[in-house]
């Protein structure tokens, strides 16, 4: 069953890639489409027929590949990943659909989209170390070359700061997975065979760091996050939405699969260090999107900010407080996803996405009403204005991360605040303002609106109904917290020492 999610995408590249040259580019995107979109409702499929109170492995397939390696087929879902694959399928069709008919090299470009989507559902769906490995490595060259083939003015820069900082990150990972299976003395490199409970303290810190370091990269963390505002702002607005929709979110899932799961211990006695992290990450984000000119650039800064939510939410490890990083996960990649849309359609309407230069797109003078009003809607999101998802995500990660970490909880706040100046910033200089001429842009067709309002109707409906977005991930999360010493416990604890 799950194998669809994983295989299925990785058929229709290999088919699209074979066609004819003779097709013409919108019967390959809508071969791409179809493709895209059966793995989609099969998603929707799979999260029907999931077992909410159950917080293990659902669904699992098991097939021997190499005993001597300790590798093997093995993939299950659970509440910590079921989530991640509907956004998954989810961005990758919203990506095909919003991408040019007009796009050159399509059968290259659309291959490349769901090879993509096939190997990031195999790194969720991963039981096995090497084999989420595997499926982890997958998307760096496909996601280079949308980058350096379809991006801007400085994509191959951008391409080649992005392959640079991903492969260290891979590196990192594999040492450390490698060293986590030497050290136990284990000859397999499925989770539920590995144990830390013959590691020192010492031994797992080190190996604790290793996996802290490299899926900081992915996310990423700052001071790592150079690559993310070259490799935002070069690519495509499509590809964009799957840089910050989906690839961050296998660095946050890394965290808190291998890192709070994997070393609960270790978790809490460098989870107060992990706290004060998130916290400078998101106001360094805030701060420096506001500093920012180019609107792709502001929304890239953004994500930087948000990320450190999740990071202080993984942090505090109270049961609340770790659904609400699920929930910000999820709402994260709608509402950034969003965002870099509505910016690629200003971009293309209007030529431009200098702050100096936009002004009153609300205006019907201008001919994007309706495309103004979703970028209102998407900067409230994105702000936490209650009624929308990312409010109910913030609050729920602020409030479960308050009692373990109240000051870089507040610093988190206040970044949510600065969230709001930059984008009060963004709305005002673009969608309102004294007209300098009476310019009437392109129209905005139906095609282009219609990604906007699904992601809009989903995260309305979300912030109205939160239930739907946390339900999912209460079990796993739940039972994840109970194997963690208690965060205050430890940091009192470390107190007396001292």
């Amino acid at each position: 069953m799950l194998s669809v999610l994983i295989w299925l995408p990785i058929f229709a590249a290999a088919l699209i890639a074979i066609l004819p040259a003779s097709i013409p580019n919108h019967r390959i995107r809508l071969t791409a489409l179809i493709f895209s979109g059966l793995v989609l409702f099969w998603n929707l499929f799979i999260l029907l027929k999931f077992d909410i109170s159950n917080p293990e492995m659902q669904f699992k397939e098991y097939l021997p590949w190499n005993e001597t390696l300790g590798l093997s087929y093995q993939i299950g879902v659970d509440g910590l990943s079921i989530l991640m694959l509907v956004l998954n399928s989810l961005l990758t069709w919203i990506s095909i659909y919003s991408s040019s008919k007009e796009t050159q090299r399509p059968r290259l470009f659309y291959s490349m989209i769901l090879l993509v989507s096939g190997g990031v559902a195999g790194a969720f769906l991963a039981e096995n170390l090497l084999l989420f490995f595997l499926f982890y490595e997958l998307e760096l060259i496909p996601f280079y070359l949308l980058i350096s083939i379809w991006g801007g003015a400085k994509r191959g820069y951008a391409g080649i700061k992005f392959l640079i900082y991903t492969a260290v990150s891979g590196a990192l990972i594999l040492a450390t997975f490698l060293g986590m299976v030497w050290l136990s003395g284990s000859t397999n490199f499925a989770f539920d065979a590995f144990s830390t409970e013959n590691l020192s303290t010492t031994k797992q810190i080190l190996l604790l760091a290793g996996i802290v370091l490299g899926f900081g990269i992915k996310i990423p963390l700052v001071p790592f996050h150079t690559w993310l505002p070259d490799a935002y702002v070069e690519a495509s607005a499509p590809i964009a939405i799957l840089l910050g929709g989906v690839l961050a979110k296998l660095g946050t899932y890394g965290l808190l699969r291998f890192g709070l799961g994997m070393f609960p211990d270790a978790w809490s006695i460098i989870a107060p260090t992990l706290a004060i992290w998130g916290a400078i990450s998101a106001i360094y984000g805030a701060v420096v999107a506001i500093a920012q000119k180019d609107i792709k650039r502001m929304v890239a800064y953004s994500s930087v900010g948000h990320m450190g939510y999740i990071l202080l939410g993984a942090a505090a490890s109270t049961p609340l407080a770790l659904v609400g990083a699920v929930a910000q996960m999820f709402s994260h990649g709608l509402i950034l996803a969003i965002l870099f849309h509505l910016v690629g359609v200003v971009e293309a309407k209007v030529g431009t996405r200098e702050l100096d230069k936009l002004n009153g797109l609300m205006s019907p003078i201008r001919g994007l009403p309706l495309i103004s009003a979703l970028l209102v809607l998407s900067g409230m999101a994105s702000a936490g204005i209650p009624g929308l998802t990312g409010f109910i995500a913030e609050f729920i990660v602020f409030q479960g991360s308050f009692s373990a970490f109240p000051i870089p909880t507040i610093l988190c706040v206040v970044a949510s605040g600065l969230t709001a100046v930059y984008f009060v910033i963004l709305l005002n200089r673009t969608c309102f303002g004294r007209l300098d001429n009476f310019a009437y842009y392109p129209k905005v067709l139906w095609s282009e609106k219609i990604p906007a309002l699904i992601l809009a109707a989903f995260i309305i409906f979300l912030g109205v109904q939160p239930t739907w977005l946390v339900r999912w991930s209460e079990s796993t999360t739940t039972t994840m917290v109970a194997a963690i010493p208690s965060i205050e416990k430890t940091v009192i604890s470390e107190v007396a020492l001292k």
